[in-house]
């Protein structure tokens, strides 16, 4: 059972007798915290199957191989430029092929740099490693040294990291000067896309329409707040974010039925006083939302610390007033 928190005075002779122990209690706030921190889930595939994809990938590549090779051998036996010419088109292919493997390194490294950065802040808050504090800024610095118009308090940040100690201060400063714009383009990003779900499927005549509609308009914003924050993922970085979106998702609680906003199109009943395809709209409109503030927490590379985690009623509240507005 936790201790209330109580006041002495330097002069009190039980604190002067040394009869009262003053002790440190562990800094635990930041694990209750809203934004919680999901890790990548471990893979847990059977060696086996690994091996049997390899080899049968490494066959696949063998027999291209060849069957490219005889083709060039063919097309040189009928006319030396034709063979020159596919022989162009191997190398070309070979290079494009080289760049999307490049791509997708690149894009899963900086993926994994963030998830660094929000992990090492966690610790960071939680022992007040001001150390570390200052080396997850300077990394922060770097990730959007080529943005700093669209971040404009990268200036006043770096004047300020030899004046600030405290850890807390430190990444809190980072948060309002390099995150919160960021943040108040993904939470419009976020807003646009349930608007969009809402609207589409309100008007559209199958139910296959919905479906596809709301899987692409959460794979486009996905990859926009991924772009956001500075992450550049490829088709396997893309897989690895949503995976991670949906874990997060699961942990907070999937469609957050205590919020207020579910609460009061749930629990109210509007999308019995209005037409039922209008409430299947904002009800889409919402998940695409829930499914959005998911993706901003993967793809933040700090925790929120000062700054307030944003919520359905932040990005979706215009379509829930929209509905009171239809069903009264």
């Amino acid at each position: 059972m936790s201790r209330q928190p109580r006041a002495f005075r330097l002069d009190d002779p039980n604190v002067a007798s040394g009869s009262v122990v003053v002790t440190d209690e562990p800094f635990d706030a930041i694990e209750a915290a809203d934004a919680i921190v999901v890790p990548m889930a471990e893979k847990r595939r059977a060696p086996w199957l690994g091996v049997l994809i390899s080899a049968l990938s490494g066959l696949l590549v063998l027999g291209l191989g060849l069957a490219v090779e005889k083709l060039i051998v063919d097309l040189y036996a009928v006319a030396p430029w034709l063979g020159w010419v596919a022989l162009a088109l191997t190398a070309l292919a070979v290079l494009a092929f080289l760049a999307l493997i490049g791509r997708e390194v690149r894009g899963i490294w900086r993926e994994q740099a963030i998830e660094r950065l929000r992990a090492a802040a966690v610790d960071a808050l939680a022992v007040k490693d001001h150390k570390g504090a200052k080396a997850i800024v300077s990394e922060l610095l770097n990730l959007y040294g080529s943005r700093a118009s669209a971040v404009p308090g990268s200036a006043r940040l770096m004047n300020a990291m030899e004046e600030i100690i405290d850890a807390d201060d430190r990444l809190a400063m980072a948060e309002r000067e390099l995150l919160a714009p960021l943040d108040a383009q993904a939470k419009r990003a976020i807003a646009g896309a349930a608007k969009q779900v809402s609207l589409v499927t309100a008007v559209s005549p199958r139910a296959i329409v919905d479906v596809a509609f709301v899987i692409f308009a959460a794979v486009r914003l996905l990859r926009t707040l991924a772009r956001i924050y500075g992450g550049r993922p490829g088709f396997f970085g893309f897989l690895r974010l949503a995976k991670a979106a949906f874990n997060h998702l699961a942990v907070t609680g999937g469609m957050a039925v205590g919020d207020s906003v579910l609460q009061q199109v749930l629990g109210l009943g509007l999308a019995a006083r209005i037409s039922a395809k209008l409430g299947e709209g904002v009800l889409n409109g919402l998940m695409t939302a829930r499914f959005g503030l998911a993706a901003l927490s993967v793809c933040r590379p700090l925790p929120f610390i000062k700054e307030e985690a944003p919520k359905i009623g932040d990005v979706a509240g215009e379509l829930v007033s929209r509905t009171e507005a239809a069903a009264s």
